[in-house]
């Protein structure tokens, strides 16, 4: 059984107990959280596909960490210029792993 559902504008395809790596989301470690955007859910011989979303389609998860990962570096030059910028980012990030598929 595995479903598809949108969270910061990207889609997942999820599997019961399966950890996956999300945009921040602003809520404390061990919370249970729902989310309500699923657009498709497989189950072994059953299929739902959402117009947009699927009805009463919840996928219940389980905060595990947050964190920040590699920096990675913003580099704009022009040659001859005398142009260079330089930037750095660190996008931040949730560990969520998936409880249920209902």
């Amino acid at each position: 059984m595995y479903a598809v559902f949108v969270n910061g504008g990207k889609q997942y395809r999820v599997m019961k107990n399966q950890t996956i790596r999300l945009e921040k989301i602003n809520t404390p470690i061990g919370t249970k959280i729902q989310f309500k955007k699923v657009l498709l859910i497989k189950d072994k011989d059953t299929l739902k596909i959402g117009n947009p979303f699927v009805k009463e389609g919840i996928i219940q998860a389980h905060i595990k960490k947050h964190g920040r990962l590699k920096k990675i570096k913003i580099i704009k030059f022009n040659r001859r210029k005398h142009y260079k910028k330089q930037q750095g980012h660190r996008q931040y990030f949730t560990d969520v792993k998936i409880i249920n598929i209902c």
